[in-house]
């Protein structure tokens, strides 16, 4: 559970730099802490998402995976961000990635963030 825990921290961190510094990624929220709880939200969207569908996208994708050199990685976490964003906009959340490119840059960002938070925060496997 600590560690469902922590790595929800770390996507949500991800995505709060993400959405810093990308102008095309948005989360809108009327106070700080909506923002917070929205950003809360889609991290876990963002988690179930990487947990159910992105095992099976890999799978499908490994011959490119050999082909590229790892290189479609990128565009998996990209998709997979793309799909975060079109399942927070059927739930209601006000995150939205405009754009594939966007969405390859900011993937990027999310996977280097996400990784120096995985280090930094405990795991809990004490």
């Amino acid at each position: 559970m600590k560690n469902f825990v922590v790595k929800t921290i770390a996507n949500a961190g991800a995505l709060a730099i993400a959405v810093l510094l990308l102008d095309k990624i948005t989360l809108t929220g009327d106070s700080t802490g909506k923002k917070v709880g929205t950003l809360i939200l889609v991290a876990l969207v963002f988690g179930l998402v990487n947990f159910l569908v992105k095992p099976i996208v890999k799978v499908l994708t490994f011959p490119l995976f050999l082909l590229t050199l790892g290189l479609i990685t990128l565009v998996v976490n990209a998709l997979m961000l793309l799909l975060t964003s079109w399942v927070c906009g059927k739930l209601d959340l006000s995150f939205h990635v405009e754009g594939f490119w966007t969405a390859v840059l900011g993937g990027l960002i999310i996977s280097i963030v996400s990784w120096a938070l995985n280090i930094v925060l405990p795991d809990g496997k004490d």
